[in-house]
């Protein structure tokens, strides 16, 4: 481990002067104490496991599939997912549409608007378990958002939810919704 090694030769006549002795320190045993340490530290500790998100999106339809039902206008809401961490709430509301908007950049802004929507159709039709929810990204849009989004449909529990794509009109209703505020 360690050795003190005695040093100096005879020095014949005058003072006598005490003797230095050096040290020698030997570091094989921190060495290896440390790549044992290290090898139980990587073996034993976890690794960041990829997280992904169960979605069930619908085959695409066939010939002789039945037609779907109608789906009322009035419980459909639509969510736009913008760029510069925005998103517009829109429910068509006879011939007109309601639209409220909302940022990400406070914790569960999109919360509120979208718990008034539900409200409303709740109070419509006696119940929330109809409303079908269109989640419509642009070009733009922040993929932490649209996943933000995806959690929080699973969190409200919202039973009818798709991803939709942007239709021309859809972009010219962002746009002036964009306008007024």
């Amino acid at each position: 481990m360690a050795e003190i090694a005695g040093g100096g030769g005879d020095h014949s006549g005058g003072k006598k002067r005490a003797k230095k002795l050096s040290t020698r320190i030997d570091m094989t045993p921190m060495v290896d104490l440390g790549f044992l340490l290290l090898t139980f530290f990587v073996l034993v500790s976890t690794f960041n496991k990829p997280s992904s998100m169960d979605m069930a999106l619908p085959s695409k339809p066939d010939i002789n599939d039945p037609t779907p039902p109608e789906i009322r206008q009035s419980r459909v809401i639509q969510l736009f997912l913008s760029d510069a961490n925005k998103m517009y709430l829109v429910k068509d509301v006879g011939d007109k549409a309601k639209v409220d908007s909302c940022d990400f950049t406070a914790s569960k802004a999109m919360r509120e608007p979208f718990l008034k929507l539900m409200s409303e159709i709740k109070r419509d039709y006696n119940s929330t378990d109809s409303a079908v929810v269109l989640i419509k990204p642009m070009n733009k849009s922040n993929y932490n958002n649209f996943v933000g989004v995806l959690d929080e449909m699973a969190f409200m529990q919202v039973k009818r939810y798709t991803i939709a794509e942007m239709a021309k009109t859809d972009s010219l209703m962002v746009l002036a919704a964009r306008n007024r505020r």
